[in-house]
């Protein structure tokens, strides 16, 4: 009988314990609840009781949260319809406010949809497109002239922002309106910014027109350097010739003055040979096969062939 007893007592404790006993890791916080309604503090991680069938222990993350949005068409200050694709990094810092308000982490995902969207289109409506895709520490290349229009009104470049500024301030934002879920945003960012279908095209073709512009204005200069190239290669081309032109003349005339200072130095020694002979040169190149030579007995071109006669 008292076996039996014993046996009775270490089942129930048995049951008691596996229903009683539950256990918190080191990634979880837990709560207690009694019908529904909360019961002590926040249970940290460990091994702990709670009363078996009457109360229940709600499980919450301890760990970061991702949440993702579903992309917004927005319009920006400057009238340009882009997508903007959110991302968002929370929470769970009071696990029983956090029941209370949205009692689970779907019920909290929900809730960062309304705030983050709404702030996020607030903050991409009062903002142009270029400070949206630009870091604050951007400077335009040297030379080019930007100007920023909001319906006819120039916006001025010291009154523009940088990308870094406008999620700083989106983060508080949307920070202030967490707590009061038991939830902390640690952090949001803006995945991704398109054009939608409508501008994306046009945007291309400008795209397009700028790189062609600057693809014909790196022709052009390609072409002004060949041109001065060549002219300076036609320039030194003609220096080479006059050049040699010039060394050519100075050649041909020390010749020439070589020759005449040979004929006259064979002249002056024997004039009248010289003279006979440059006579009988001019008979050969003179007077050809076909041809006839008529001058009078008198002329000193016929002299030396009377004398032979």
């Amino acid at each position: 009988m008292k076996k039996q007893i014993i046996i009775i007592l270490i089942a129930i404790v048995a049951f008691v314990a596996a229903n009683g006993l539950f256990v918190v890791n080191e990634a979880e916080q837990a709560i207690v609840t009694q019908f529904g309604k909360p019961v002590g503090d926040v249970i940290m991680p460990g091994l702990h009781f709670k009363l078996p069938f009457v109360q229940n222990v709600n499980r919450f993350e301890q760990r970061i949260l991702k949440w993702d949005g579903d992309p917004n068409q927005i319009p920006t200050k400057d009238k340009k319809f882009i997508w903007v694709d959110t991302t968002a990094r929370w929470r769970i810092v009071d696990p029983l406010l956090f029941y209370k308000t949205v009692a689970t982490e779907r019920g909290a995902q929900s809730r960062l949809d309304d705030i983050i969207d709404s702030v996020v289109r607030d903050a991409v409506s009062g903002r142009l497109l270029v400070e949206l895709v630009r870091g604050k520490d951007y400077k335009p290349q040297e030379g080019n002239v930007e100007r920023f229009e909001v319906e006819g009104v120039e916006i001025p470049l010291e009154d523009l922002v940088g990308r870094e500024d406008i999620l700083a301030g989106l983060l508080d934002k949307a920070r202030a309106s967490t707590p009061e879920y038991g939830i902390e945003l640690l952090d949001v960012q803006i995945k991704r910014i398109n054009y939608v279908e409508q501008v994306r095209t046009r945007v291309y073709e400008r795209m397009i027109n700028e790189r062609k512009k600057v693809a014909a204005q790196y022709r052009s200069e390609g072409e002004g350097e060949k041109a001065e190239i060549l002219g300076q290669m036609e320039r030194e081309l003609k220096e080479i010739r006059s050049e040699a032109y010039r060394k050519a003349l100075e050649v041909r005339g020390a010749a020439d003055a070589e020759a005449a200072g040979i004929y006259a130095e064979a002249y002056n020694q024997d004039k009248e040979f010289y003279a006979f002979l440059r006579t009988l040169e001019s008979y050969k190149s003179g007077i050809k096969s076909n041809s006839r030579l008529v001058i009078s007995t008198d002329s000193d071109y016929y002299k030396y062939l009377k004398k032979a006669q």
